[in-house]
C-alpha cells in the first residue's frame, strides 16, 4: 500500500482555503502517487495505448484507399485527429475515479490533512501525463505510417501543447463522471460514447462536407472538431486563427465548469 504523507492544509478541514503553495505541494504529492501506480502496472499504459494505436491502424487500412482528401495524404488528415483523441480514448480517468470511490480510496484521501482540489488535480495530472505519453506512442506509429509535419517544428509543438491542454480539461470532466457515477464499467461508457460521437461527426476520419447539413452545423463548433481542426492546422498549414481561440475557448471552459463541479461532488462524498 502506498504511504501519503503531507504537510497539513487547512483546506481539508475546512477552516478556511489552503495557501497556493500548499496545494501546489499538496497537488505535486499525489501526482507522484499515482504516477508511481501506472509506473508499477505498465498493464495501464498498454491498455490505454492499444485503442487508439488499432483505431488508427484500423481506418489507415480501411478508409485510407476510399476517403479522398484534396491537396492532401489520408494518413496526414487522419493523425492530428488520433493525436486529439487518443488521451480521451477509454475514459481511463472516469473508471479511475469510480475505483477509488468504491475502493474507499477517496475516503482515505479524506482524512489526510491535505488540499481537496489536490486530490483530484493530482489524479487529473497523471492521467493528463499518461495520455501525452499516449499521444507520442500514436505520433511515431504515425511517423512509421507516412505521417510528415509540413509546418515547421514550432507549430507541430504547439499542436502537442494544445492536445494536451485539451486533455487536461477533459480528464477534469471525465473524473467528474466517474465521481457521480460511481461504477467502473458505468462510468467507462458514459465517457467513451460522447468522445465517440463527437470523433465520427467532427471530421476526424472523414471531411466535414460529407454530413448532412444540420450535422455540419454541430461539427463545425463542437469541442473535438475545432481542435482537431486546428491542430490539422498546425501540422500541415493553414488558417488557423478562427479554430485555434474556439479551441482554447473550449479547453478554458471545460476545464473551469468541470473542475469546479469536480470539488463541488468531492466534497459531498
Amino acid at each position: 500500500m502506498t504511504t501519503l504523507t503531507a504537510a497539513p492544509s487547512v483546506e481539508a478541514s475546512g477552516a478556511r482555503p489552503a495557501p497556493a503553495a500548499a496545494v501546489v505541494r499538496d497537488t505535486l504529492i499525489m501526482s507522484k502517487r499515482n504516477l508511481r501506480r501506472i509506473r508499477r502496472t505498465p498493464q495501464l499504459v498498454a491498455a490505454a495505448s492499444f485503442l487508439p494505436i488499432s483505431f488508427t491502424l484500423m481506418n489507415r487500412y480501411v478508409f485510407g484507399g476510399s476517403v479522398h482528401i484534396p491537396h492532401q495524404t489520408y494518413v496526414d488528415y487522419l493523425i492530428p485527429a488520433m493525436l486529439v483523441l487518443s488521451p480521451l480514448f477509454g475514459g481511463t480517468t472516469a473508471v479511475a475515479m469510480a475505483l477509488d470511490m468504491t475502493g474507499g480510496m477517496v475516503e482515505r484521501f479524506k482524512s489526510l490533512p491535505i488540499a481537496r482540489s489536490a486530490v483530484l488535480a493530482g489524479r487529473t495530472v497523471a492521467d493528463t501525463a499518461r495520455g501525452a505519453f499516449v499521444v507520442l506512442l500514436v505520433l511515431g506509429v504515425g511517423m512509421f505510417l507516412g505521417f510528415r509535419f509540413h509546418n515547421g517544428f514550432l507549430p507541430g509543438l504547439a499542436a502537442f501543447g494544445l492536445v494536451v491542454a485539451f486533455s487536461f480539461a477533459v480528464s477534469w470532466q471525465m473524473a467528474w463522471i466517474g465521481m457521480t457515477i460511481k461504477d467502473a464499467q458505468a462510468a467507462s461508457s458514459a465517457a467513451f460514447v460522447p468522445i465517440l460521437i463527437m470523433t465520427f461527426t467532427g471530421g476526424g476520419l472523414s471531411p466535414v462536407s460529407s454530413l448532412p447539413g444540420w450535422l455540419q452545423a454541430f461539427a463545425h463548433v463542437q469541442p473535438v472538431a475545432v481542435t482537431i481542426t486546428t491542430v490539422r492546422a498546425l501540422t500541415q498549414g493553414g488558417p488557423i486563427y478562427h479554430t485555434l481561440w474556439q479551441s482554447l475557448a473550449w479547453t478554458v471552459g471545460i476545464l473551469a465548469l468541470f473542475m469546479s463541479l469536480t470539488v463541488r461532488q468531492y466534497r459531498k462524498v
